[in-house]
């Protein structure tokens, strides 16, 4: 018996160290120490988690403190990453977003569900939920100015390129309709106080405006969050024909690069540095007074080294505004130079890895325009 296990555990290890079993089948994360004995999938711990939520579908053990059985070892040995996502994942739209372990619950969880539970991928033309090309539902939308969330019909159109929401059911005409080339989606769960919060954006008169949204069903939001995807890539397929479908699919929904708290002084940088919360959206760094406003309070751009902007470690000597927090940063543009304090220097740094990551990409025409439009507004 003894030898046996011992057997068993060689053979495990053989097949756990392929190269193709390195990253996690369903997040990418290195270094998997968990497997499906029933997809023959190798998983990290976090989404071992989920697979363990659909028992019917999938058996979960540890690699290294479970015992594998000689049938199980075989059978992941035939299987493994390459061969169940071939399967699995075989028919994946170009514009589904497929989450990394960076991602929040719900992304991974319905990513799992609609590969091994719903099996969406496994044929070509499959009919899905967010493929239509319109969508129309309810979601529970947080209101500007009292905060509550409250239900509102949403329409998505792939034909009219727009999405649209209604304050009543039976309204006839929407409180807004947003051209869908304007708008970014992207998950929220902490910022909205919901495990299916949803953030939607879009620019209106070249601003930024805020839309925060959550559904009771983790399908169904995540099933919006394509929706959107899968409308905004039809468009720009016929927008930009000569485009590849891989420059295309990077234009789509964005996460933002950073989020968080600093202090900010005026244009005199004599002002007192007051708290806001700042959003990093590419180029658009955005200011809020609260997390969850739907229209910033100001927008700073942030250009490419090479037209004169660049993020510099602390604040110039004798700077006069009073602040609070000490780790500080400073944005350089042609124009004038912004100030900002952090509350660590984590913080600090962090901003700062994303600033440079900004400023170190080349400008495209489109965001000469954007750099164009905030000199002439300023």
């Amino acid at each position: 018996m003894a030898g046996g296990n011992e057997r068993s555990m060689k053979a495990l290890k053989e097949v756990w160290k392929r190269a193709e079993n390195s990253l996690c089948a369903d997040c990418g994360k290195p270094d998997p120490d968990w497997a499906s004995s029933t997809l023959g999938v190798f998983i990290c711990l976090s989404c071992s988690g989920i697979h363990r939520n659909i028992p019917s579908i999938s058996k979960v053990k540890s690699l290294k403190m479970d015992y594998w059985d000689d049938a199980q070892v075989q059978f992941l040995a035939k299987h493994g990453n390459a061969v169940t996502k071939a399967i699995y994942e075989a028919h994946i739209p170009i514009y589904y977003y497929q989450p990394t372990y960076n991602d929040c619950q719900v992304l991974r969880e319905q990513w799992i569900r609609a590969k091994y539970e719903r099996k969406e991928f496994t044929e070509p033309g499959k009919q899905l939920p967010y493929a239509d090309g319109v969508k129309e539902g309810i979601l529970w939308k947080r209101g500007r100015d009292n905060g509550q969330f409250l239900p509102r019909k949403f329409l998505l159109s792939e034909r009219e390129g727009c999405l649209k929401y209604f304050t009543k059911q039976d309204a006839k005409e929407p409180k807004i309709n947003v051209k869908i080339d304007v708008i970014n989606a992207t998950f929220q769960p902490e910022k909205i106080g919901n495990p299916n919060g949803l953030q939607i954006t879009y620019l209106k008169d070249n601003k930024t405006r805020n839309i925060f949204v959550y559904h009771e069903s983790g399908k169904e939001v995540v099933d919006w969050f394509n929706a959107i995807r899968s409308v905004q890539f039809h468009y720009l397929k016929v927008a930009f024909p000569i485009a590849s479908n891989n420059e295309i699919k990077n234009r789509l929904t964005r996460n933002f690069l950073k989020e968080g708290y600093m202090e900010k002084t005026g244009p005199k940088q004599r002002e007192a540095f007051k708290k806001r919360w700042f959003t990093l959206d590419h180029r658009r760094l955005m200011y809020f007074k609260d997390p969850l406003d739907a229209f910033a309070k100001g927008e700073v751009f942030v250009g490419s080294g090479e037209n004169g902007y660049s993020v510099q470690k602390g604040l110039p000597s004798g700077t006069q505004g009073n602040f609070s927090w000490h780790y500080g940063i400073t944005i350089v543009t042609p124009d004038r130079e912004y100030l900002f304090t952090c509350e660590t220097e984590t913080d600090q740094l962090e901003w700062i890895r994303a600033f440079t990551s900004v400023i170190n990409q080349a400008m495209t025409p489109q965001e000469y325009a954007i750099e164009a439009y905030f000199k002439f507004k300023s």
